[in-house]
């Protein structure tokens, strides 16, 4: 008999999507699975959504819980986890009728530690079918670097979402408690644990989003939690022996702080202070990573360097490029 796989929700405010989220999963062709629908103390409908769907079919179990947010709703599905595989959807978005099949088979194939699809952005739509049969496996370092590839690329891997786990690369790992960026600050730590990964590329999640093509969200001072997340994971390269991917690391972490401070326009509460915060760290990150940011090229880091002085002469300069490609 094929082993137990649980499948954990975290639910909170979506009584709009959640039966559509649900059925999804009842409708897969791998049926020994185990969906853990948990309660973060949704104020709506899901909890009576989900309490009817465990009336239905006795592989639904549902833990009710006060707010602890998305980490904390993930970490309580981990601990009373049964299965011998762990996957994740968020409440609002769907899966193909294979997704759990075709991942599984993939990791019996090629034996990784985790498996993993692309994700198609919709709005509510069918999931298209998708027959692309292509399968690249990545190892080490060559797995880390995937979290430093193309935007679209890097989304891929970094989310926690479109892939399954073997349930042991959980056994010390949970999702910081209180933080956004959660996928961020853990998903590395689960390429370390498992050191190998599959990935199929189908389409076989859908996230949805009003706006069907990008993940977007309103800008505050949470966002700094990114820039918190990438610190601990250059520092666990450090300890790692992932030296190699140091500059990449760094760069990334400047060019967020580029970008942040841009995107902190005068409506956001707090901007200035903000603003003054990202310089900061841009001048502590160079000063910090110059032995790997010395290695990137002349013209970003004099743009490092003029940004510092100059903020608005760089975005206009900036804008300037952007328009001329």
């Amino acid at each position: 008999m094929n082993p137990l796989i649980s499948i954990i929700v975290p639910v909170y405010k979506v009584e709009k999507y959640l039966e559509r989220c649900v059925e999804s999963l009842l409708s897969q062709t791998y049926q020994n699975l185990e969906l853990i629908l948990v309660d973060d103390g949704s104020p709506d409908r899901c909890p009576e959504i989900c309490d009817a769907y465990a009336k239905k079919d006795e592989r639904i179990r549902v833990i009710h819980q006060n707010n602890a947010g998305l980490s904390g709703a993930r970490n309580a599905g981990i601990d009373v986890a049964k299965g011998e595989y762990l996957a994740f959807v968020d409440s609002d978005d769907y899966i193909a009728s294979d997704f759990i099949q075709s991942l599984y088979e993939l990791l019996q194939e090629t034996g990784c530690a985790i498996g993993q699809c692309r994700f198609a952005y919709v709005q509510g739509e069918p999931l298209k079918k998708d027959n692309n049969s292509s399968v690249h496996i990545y190892r080490g370092e060559s797995l880390m670097e995937r979290l430093y590839g193309l935007e679209e690329e890097a989304t891929y891997f970094v989310v926690a979402w479109n892939k399954l786990y073997k349930r042991e690369l959980f056994q010390e790992i949970r999702y910081p408690l209180g933080r956004i960026h959660e996928d961020e600050a853990t998903t590395y730590r689960l390429f370390h644990q498992g050191k190998t990964l599959a990935f199929s590329d189908r389409a076989l999640y859908g996230y949805y989003t009003e706006n069907a093509g990008s993940i977007t969200s309103v800008f505050s001072r949470k966002r700094l939690q990114w820039l918190e997340a990438h610190e601990e994971r250059i520092a666990f390269f450090k300890q790692n022996g992932y030296e190699k991917l140091l500059s990449e690391a760094y760069r990334k972490l400047c060019d967020a702080c580029i970008t942040f401070y841009f995107r902190c326009t005068e409506d956001v509460e707090d901007s200035a202070e903000i603003r003054k915060e990202l310089k900061k760290r841009l001048k502590v990150y160079r000063m910090e990573g110059e032995k790997w940011i010395s290695t990137l090229p002349l013209r970003t880091r004099v743009g490092y360097q003029l940004f510092e002085v100059l903020p608005s002469l760089y975005g206009k300069l900036l804008k300037k490029m952007q328009e001329s490609v």
